[in-house]
C-alpha cells in the first residue's frame, strides 16, 4: 500500500497544519491508495472524481481550524462545535447528507482509566477524523486498513473506512475492559491474602468502580450507535458490510456486558471483604475472650487467698502450695478446652 507520513512529521506545505498535529490526508481510488499527505484545500478536488474516496484527520483543532474543512464539506455549524467540544457523550448524529460520530478510546495506564475523544464526520465518499489529543493511534488505525484483506473499496464508500475505525475502537474498549478484569483479580486476591491489607483492598476497589463506570458510560451507548449505521432505512452501511458492523455489534455488547459483570463482581468483593474483616474480628474476640478467661483464674485465686480473714492454709505453707496447683491446674484445663474447640 506504500508508505504515510507520521504524525510526528510536521513538514508539509504552507498553510497545511491545523490544530495541534499536521493533518493527516489520503486519498483511494478503487481500493489503491490514489495520494496522501496533499492539502486540505485539495479534499474537494479529490471529491469532484465519482470514483475516490477521501480521508482527512486532524488532532486538536480549534473551531476556527476546522471552517476549511467546514466549507469542503458543507458542514452544519452545530456539528462543527461538537467536533471540537471536549466531554461530548458518545452518539451518532443524522445530518443533510452526512452523519457525525462521536466516541472514546479507553486506556488503562498504571490502574488510571483516561478517555481519549474522537469525533467523524461521514460522507458517502469522505470521513473526517477529529481527535482531542494524540491518545488515539492514528496510525494503528492506518495500518488497520492497509492490512485489511478485504478493502471494500471497490466502490467509491467511506462506510470501510468508518467500519475500521469502530473496530479499532471497541478493540481498544476490550483491552481497556481486559485490564481492568486484571486489575479486578489483583484486588480479589487481597481480599483473600493473609495479610488483609485493608486500605490497600479500599482504595483500588474505589479506584476499580470509579473506572468500570466511566468506561461504561462510554461503551453502553455505542449499541446505540451500532444500531444506528445497522438501520435498513437509513442506508449508510451497504449490503456487504452489514456483517462487519454486525460484528463490531457484538464486540460492543461484549464490552457492555463485561463492564457490568465485573461491576457485580466488586460489589460481591465488597460484601465478601466484609464478611472477612467480620469474621477476622470474631475470631480475635474469641482469642481475647478466651485469653482473658484464662488469667482470671489466677486473678481469682490470688483475690481469694489475698483476703485478710482466717482461711484454711491460711499463713501455712501448705497454703501457697494449693493456691499454685489449682492456678495451673485451672489455667491448663481452660487452654486445652479452648484449643480444642478452636478458640485458640
Amino acid at each position: 500500500m506504500g508508505s504515510h507520513p507520521s504524525e510526528t512529521d510536521v513538514e508539509g506545505e504552507p498553510g497545511n497544519r491545523i490544530g495541534s498535529a499536521p493533518p493527516r490526508t489520503r486519498a483511494w481510488r478503487g481500493g489503491k491508495i490514489e495520494a496522501q499527505g496533499f492539502p486540505v484545500a485539495k479534499v474537494s478536488d479529490y471529491l469532484a472524481r465519482p470514483d475516490v474516496v477521501v480521508w482527512l484527520d486532524l488532532c486538536g483543532p480549534r473551531h476556527e481550524d476546522l471552517r476549511v474543512i467546514s466549507d469542503e464539506l458543507g458542514l452544519d455549524p452545530v456539528a462543527v462545535e461538537d467536533a471540537v467540544s471536549r466531554h461530548e457523550r458518545a452518539k451518532l448524529d443524522r445530518y443533510d447528507g452526512y452523519a457525525f460520530l462521536n466516541v472514546y478510546v479507553p486506556q488503562v495506564d498504571d490502574g488510571e482509566l483516561v478517555m481519549h475523544e474522537v469525533s467523524a464526520f461521514l460522507t458517502e465518499r469522505a470521513i473526517v477524523t477529529v481527535r482531542q489529543d494524540r491518545g488515539f493511534d492514528v496510525d494503528a488505525l492506518i495500518r488497520r486498513w492497509d492490512e485489511s484483506p478485504d478493502a471494500g473499496l471497490g466502490e467509491p464508500n467511506a462506510a470501510f473506512l468508518l467500519y475500521g475505525m469502530l473496530d479499532l475502537v471497541v478493540d481498544l474498549q476490550l483491552e481497556a475492559v481486559q485490564a481492568l478484569d486484571d486489575e479486578a483479580d489483583a484486588v480479589e486476591d487481597l481480599v483473600f491474602d493473609d495479610v488483609f491489607p485493608v486500605k490497600e483492598i479500599q482504595r483500588r476497589s474505589y479506584r476499580l468502580r470509579k473506572n468500570l463506570a466511566a468506561l461504561r458510560r462510554v461503551a453502553v451507548p455505542m449499541r446505540e450507535v451500532l444500531n444506528t449505521l445497522l438501520r435498513r432505512d437509513l442506508r449508510v452501511v451497504p449490503a456487504p458490510l452489514v456483517p462487519y458492523f454486525q460484528d463490531v455489534y457484538d464486540h460492543t455488547l461484549r464490552v457492555a456486558e463485561w463492564t457490568d459483570g465485573l461491576r457485580d463482581l466488586i460489589a460481591d468483593l465488597l460484601d465478601t471483604r466484609l464478611a472477612l474483616q467480620s469474621n477476622r474480628m470474631n475470631e480475635v474476640m474469641k482469642k481475647v475472650t478466651s485469653w482473658a478467661a484464662i488469667i482470671a483464674v489466677p486473678t481469682a485465686v490470688t483475690g481469694f487467698y489475698g483476703q485478710n480473714v482466717p482461711y484454711p492454709g491460711f499463713s501455712a505453707h501448705s497454703g501457697f502450695i494449693v493456691s499454685t496447683v489449682v492456678i495451673v491446674v485451672c489455667s491448663v484445663g481452660l487452654y486445652l478446652i479452648f484449643k480444642r474447640r478452636n478458640w485458640l
